[in-house]
């Protein structure tokens, strides 16, 4: 299969409401994927989950989880280091069985 990156326009369709957007139901599916992958609510419906590994094969799987665990863990030491820009909206969240300060 060919690689190609996502259109501006394409980028501008990735919001809440992607599922429903006109990207392309291979691109709706490895957000949704990430969408899960970094999130605390749990992995996606069996149906969904069928759907991804139905679309995606072991190796392509194994590439999106490193090349997301990769990068959200750069963002985090990016944080933790000081070095985000001063521009850059940040938002702090307890980490999981923490107390609220």
């Amino acid at each position: 299969m060919e690689q190609r990156n996502l259109t501006e326009d394409e980028v501008d369709l990735i919001d809440d409401d992607y599922a429903s957007s006109r990207l392309a139901e291979r691109q709706k599916l490895a957000i949704t994927f990430a969408d899960a992958f970094l999130s605390a609510q749990g992995p996606p419906s069996a149906d969904v989950q069928t759907r991804i590994e139905e679309e995606f094969n072991p190796a392509e799987l194994a590439e999106l989880g490193i090349g997301l665990a990769l990068f959200h863990g750069f963002s985090k030491m990016l944080i933790i280091s000081g070095c985000e820009p001063e521009e850059m909206d940040t938002t702090v969240l307890a980490a999981p069985g923490s107390q609220p300060r």
